[in-house]
């Protein structure tokens, strides 16, 4: 099934208001500027700057938001809901970041619940799900991907409003990446996972991102795989040379 590739910038906390707004909107225009893109293209600054970018972008790509909570409203002082999120003109979120899920204390269970609103209000959710340095070298990469699909992935999933995105806790920020037939090995293992959470039809379907340390000299091997349907980048986001270059190698 021909899955049309996603690459998702996730600027977490950096970027002041101006050069968010100027980063967001020369990618937009760039973008625009292609007479046929083969890749949709996805910017996630931090919650304060969603509806600048928005704005600045003007639907020539996607936006979305890092995080949110599960609930509507209430007494949650400092988080922000989906609504509020959709509000601010954008269309994904980011949950189960493994930062969200180290330093937050999130659960597979959490970052079900935060998937199920974001999909009940209409916005796809890009979930994460990846192993530690000390489960790879356990040899349980493949089990805490599943464990992780089968706890984190709503019911109601499919492949419009659900994006998986794997990325090796141990690679990301470090320059580190697992070899390509590691990446190709998970991903079609995350693959299978999808099909027994849901069935085989949703699983070609849905797109899986890589993240990790991906930058311009590795994207092109890497975005050639298979089972690879786009990236989540993180610092390589931040520049709009460096995130180009992984666009066009898509």
């Amino acid at each position: 099934m021909s899955r049309r590739p996603l690459v998702a910038g996730n600027w977490k906390m950096n970027m002041l208001n101006a050069d968010g707004v100027a980063l967001a909107r020369e990618i937009a225009e760039k973008y625009a500027a292609l007479k046929s893109p083969k890749c949709d293209v996805l910017v996630c600054p931090p919650a304060i700057w969603v509806a600048g970018v928005a704005q600045a972008v003007a639907g020539k790509i996607a936006v979305g938001a890092q995080d949110c909570h599960a609930a509507e409203s209430g007494a949650h002082t400092g988080d922000i809901s989906v609504p509020m999120i959709k509000d601010a003109g954008a269309s994904f979120v980011i949950v189960g970041h493994s930062e969200r899920r180290t330093n937050h204390h999130e659960t597979d269970a959490d970052v079900k619940a935060k998937a199920e609103a974001v999909i009940k209000h209409g916005l796809t959710a890009v979930i994460c799900i990846g192993e530690t340095e000390a489960q790879r070298d356990a040899g349980k990469t493949i089990d805490v991907c599943r464990s992780q699909i089968q706890g984190s992935m709503p019911d109601g999933a499919t492949a419009e409003n659900v994006v998986i995105a794997y990325e090796p806790v141990w690679a990301i920020g470090t320059g580190r990446t697992p070899t390509t037939k590691d990446v190709e090995d998970v991903h079609a293992a995350i693959r299978e996972a999808i099909a027994a959470k849901t069935d085989k039809k949703t699983a070609d379907g849905m797109r899986i991102l890589y993240g990790g340390s991906v930058k311009p000299s590795n994207a092109e091997e890497l975005m050639a795989l298979p089972d690879v349907d786009g990236a989540l980048v993180g610092g390589a986001s931040l520049k709009a040379a460096d995130f180009w270059a992984i666009v066009e190698a898509c």
